[in-house]
């Protein structure tokens, strides 16, 4: 796989149940067990979710017009059963609000569609999770 698709993330413990996330550019994200106030692993990936799932639409509507607000939720219900620890019903809903006029109307039409662009092709995290793949674990 090329260098242009590989992507990485590496992690540090910073305290206890607390974790530091840095990207390849540097970026920096504080993760931590639900002790303290940083996100826990669950809500990262429901805000990958829905920020995934944000940058897509909001790419597509904004051509049309930009929104007078822009807010989605991504939820879903962690339960523990014979396949383990996981969520169900997961869910994404967005919350934007176009102008009035004709640019506003052609974002509200195209919304439909590229929530459904974004949920059948576009995110590569929602994808990931549909579709399901592999994780290998090793220790070095």
């Amino acid at each position: 796989m090329s260098s242009d698709n590989h992507r990485r993330i590496d992690l540090v413990k910073i305290g206890e149940g607390r974790y530091k996330a840095t990207n390849a550019r540097g970026g920096v994200l504080p993760i931590g067990s639900g002790e303290d106030p940083d996100f826990t692993p669950v809500e990262l990936l429901l805000a990958a979710i829905a920020g995934c799932g944000a940058i897509n639409v909001d790419l597509i509507t904004s051509r049309r017009a930009e929104p007078l607000s822009f807010a989605m939720v991504a939820e879903g219900d962690k339960v523990r059963d014979e396949h383990g620890s996981h969520l169900t019903d997961l869910r994404v809903t967005f919350e934007i609000c176009f102008p009035e006029g004709e640019a506003g109307d052609r974002a509200r039409e195209v919304l439909p569609r590229a929530i459904e662009q974004n949920r059948d092709r576009l995110c590569t995290v929602s994808r990931t999770v549909e579709l399901g793949t592999d994780i290998e674990y090793l220790d070095r």
